[in-house]
């Protein structure tokens, strides 16, 4: 038997997994954090990006897009809160794309009254999302 640690990610939504993994991958502020079983106690804020989770027995990694919140590492257990959470393959790579196009010309137009934090923020989280989407596709294949 594989040496695991249980994880838990919920949104404001909803529960998003629940499960025993051997490892976990996270986009934390500072940068990509692993986590494997029996890593020292943490906490960590997260940035827009994918969050990568080998199950035991499994090939495939599951990929979770989150959009920030926070991370949680104690012993025998990992909690993710995410602002928002979405399964890898429920991402809509047209609605990301035009999310990241309308966020751009936002940046680019400098005569409206545009709050630029909001829209650097989207267009980060939507380049978040196309990442996550791309690396879905290599791992597919």
């Amino acid at each position: 038997m594989a040496n695991t640690v249980h994880i838990d990610v919920v949104s404001a939504e909803a529960s998003i997994f629940s499960g025993e993994a051997e490892f976990v991958v996270a986009p934390a502020s500072a940068g990509e954090v692993g986590i494997y079983p029996n890593h020292a106690p943490m906490i960590s804020t997260i940035k827009p990006g994918a969050l990568r989770i080998k199950q035991a027995n499994e090939a495939a990694e599951v990929l979770i897009y989150i959009s920030g919140g926070l991370l949680e590492v104690q012993p025998g257990i990992i909690t993710v809160l995410a602002d928002t959470a979405v399964r890898g393959h429920d991402l809509d790579e047209a609605k990301a794309i035009a999310a990241k196009d309308a966020a751009e010309e936002a940046l680019k137009n400098r005569a409206s009254d545009v709050n630029y934090a909001a829209a650097q923020a989207e267009l980060s989280e939507a380049l978040a999302q196309i990442q996550t989407i791309e690396r879905l596709r290599k791992t597919a294949h």
